[in-house]
């Protein structure tokens, strides 16, 4: 530049002194804006984290629950185990889960000079997960039976506190439990005894998570036409199984249930659910060696990342025969009920922790001036996701309460069918209330609720596969109407009955009558349906059976909430009224057919008119 030329700064003609002075005061703006511009390339998204406390001393319900239907001496053991473990989940669970979701199973198929190892590598976390799981007694404390018929929802009260947090871990337990179930139905013989030991030790040197593996290349939930494995008798009366496990969950468990076709003399096998028997394994052994098993991959999953889910050959697995021949899905069918129920668990505890984040973060998060907490319309979606976790809560105890009964032989018949009838129900039913609420609850947080490190997300995925995992919905549907059909009509007697008896209490509570007529009116429908469903050809019932199932499921649950109701702290509230669950379409309401009748021909031709306006 020219000395004696006028400069510009800013708009602002100068002489070079006048240049010289301002230039100096210019650099210091830039240099202050530049350290501002770098530090906030750094910093943070300036919110504050949704937290939860001890989850057992903050679940009202749960509290509620337990005060009004447990034993009094009963009550003053489990509170104090149970706030002791609420803080543990705290302080020590939830920091090893978040863990075990950064640190997946790692699949080694090679050592470096090329000899097949097939090690499955999970890290330190969920390894101390499954020693946790035994010191808590996770699955111990409903086989002990400490607490008579309490004992099984005492395990369930533990299971659902724990899930949440147990980095998919409550997976495994899921099947270890069914697995110890199968075992104890079958009387314990001796040649199990040690493996149900240490299913049910509280020791974590001693302690054995089970598989369960029933999934091959034809599907799933088909087993009678999927299952190809073939089981071949040895001289000492083993088997040796050879055949491919397509989706086996918990692959680095010790032990193992699975169906198998046992070959004849001739090396044929008889087809259909008539062929299959039920098989213990060992997965490895004392040397840590596979029991000629290989692995063939890990599976890459939508979420429950956590956890090893492998593709195994079995290349003449030893394996014990351990139930009746041709009676394998009879005797497994003990541990598909357990693992729906840990199923409902999973369920009931992702919608409670999702709520909890969101009901924290609305006490925190300022928005437009004010508080979430203070906007009214971002309470009232809080407060519908409550409703249903609340119903899905009673839900699950009620099923565990029967299950308790059941395992002490206090149960009665017709508690026996209800509970039948309601497993499948629950779990259908709980699976899909689970997704619908953490996709809910995720938005409650903005974007934040999409963003991977806020764990978020990670709920969200392990949430997915509850409708998936265990018979999918529609699966789970023809159950409900094979347990129909299978007791001649008693399950839905007993239902109805039992729906009956509880509304004749509720009714002498004024506050309650809204829910109660909505319920009548429900039950007057669902009669109405079966009667009209009665002359139809089975197509038309298999057409409704999802819907029916849902009906089944919205009005048992709108009845013990209603039961409920009076003993909940904060019962006050309005927005969780029983009133909030039975104003949503509890039953099959027909649309009307072109002759304007309900029933009947036209209007059972199409569940989508039979359950036209049904909403979940």
């Amino acid at each position: 530049w020219d000395r004696c030329q006028m400069l510009s700064v800013k708009g602002i003609k100068m002489t070079v002194g006048q240049e010289q002075q301002a230039g100096m005061k210019d650099k210091a703006v830039l240099d202050d804006l530049e350290t501002h511009l770098a530090r906030r390339e750094t910093e943070a998204l300036f919110q504050e984290q949704p937290e939860a406390g001890n989850q057992y001393l903050e679940d009202t319900l749960l509290r509620s629950y337990l005060k009004t239907h447990l034993p009094p001496k009963v009550l003053e053991e489990v509170h104090r185990d149970l706030e002791r473990f609420g803080n543990c989940l705290l302080t020590k669970i939830q920091p090893l889960s978040w863990e075990c979701e950064q640190n997946p199973p790692v699949f080694r198929q090679y050592d470096a000079w090329g000899q097949r190892v097939d090690h499955i590598h999970t890290c330190s976390a969920w390894r101390r997960m499954k020693e946790i799981s035994a010191e808590e007694g996770l699955i111990a404390e409903a086989y002990e039976k400490r607490y008579s018929n309490w004992s099984r929802l005492y395990q369930a009260v533990k299971l659902y506190l724990f899930s949440s947090s147990s980095g998919g871990f409550s997976c495994p337990l899921a099947m270890t439990d069914g697995a110890a179930k199968v075992i104890e139905s079958l009387g314990i013989p001796g040649s199990l005894k040690n493996a149900f030991d240490h299913l049910t030790s509280r020791d974590p040197k001693k302690f054995w998570t089970s598989g369960q593996w029933m999934t091959e290349r034809r599907g799933g939930s088909d087993v009678a036409n999927g299952t190809e494995t073939v089981a071949r008798k040895q001289p000492d009366g083993t088997y040796q199984l050879y055949g491919f496990k397509w989706f086996t969950s918990a692959a680095d468990s010790d032990m193992a249930l699975t169906l198998a076709r046992i070959a004849d003399a001739e090396g044929q096998c008889t087809q259909g659910s008539r062929g299959l028997s039920l098989f213990f394994l060992r997965v490895r052994d004392e040397e840590g060696n596979l029991n000629n098993i290989q692995v063939q991959r890990l599976k890459d999953k939508l979420g429950t990342r956590q956890m090893a889910t492998a593709e195994l050959w079995l290349q003449g697995a030893r394996a014990e025969l351990i139930s009746a021949e041709g009676r394998g899905v009879a005797a497994i069918s003990n541990m598909l009920n357990i693992t729906r129920i840990h199923n409902v668990i999973g369920a009931v505890a992702n919608m409670r922790r999702m709520i909890s984040l969101s009901r924290d973060y609305a006490r925190k998060r300022v928005a437009f001036g004010k508080l979430l907490k203070d906007h009214p319309l971002h309470m009232q979606t809080i407060a519908r996701m409550e409703v249903q976790v609340r119903g899905a809560f009673l839900l699950l105890m009620e099923i565990v309460r029967l299950l308790g009964l059941a395992e002490t032989n206090l149960a009665s018949e017709q508690e026996q069918l209800l509970l039948r009838l309601l497993v499948p129900v629950a779990k259908l039913y709980t699976g899909k209330q689970a997704s619908a609420v953490a996709v809910e609850a995720m938005e409650s947080f903005g974007g934040q609720g999409y963003m991977e490190d806020t764990g978020l997300p990670v709920i969200l995925r392990d949430t997915l596969v509850l409708s998936i995992w265990e018979g999918t919905t529609n699966i789970l549907s023809l159950d409900v109407l094979r347990s129909l059909a299978k007791s001649q009509g008693q399950v839905m007697a007993v239902f109805l009955s039992t729906v009956q008896k509880k509304l004749e209490v509720a009714s002498g509570t004024e506050e309650l009558s809204p829910a109660v007529q909505r319920t009548q009116e429900a039950i007057g429908s669902l009669r109405q349906f079966m009667a009209a469903a009665g002359s139809e050809q089975p197509l038309t019932m298999e057409l409704a059976a999802r819907d029916f199932s849902y009906s089944l499921a919205r009005i048992y649950t709108g009845n013990h909430r209603t039961m409920e109701w009076a003993g909940w702290e904060g019962a006050s509230n309005p927005s969780l009224s029983p009133s909030r669950w039975c104003n949503q379409e509890l039953c099959p309401v027909a649309v009307e057919s072109g002759r304007g009748s309900y029933g009947g021909g036209a209007a059972l031709q199409d569940s989508a008119l039979v359950f036209g306006n049904s909403r979940l």
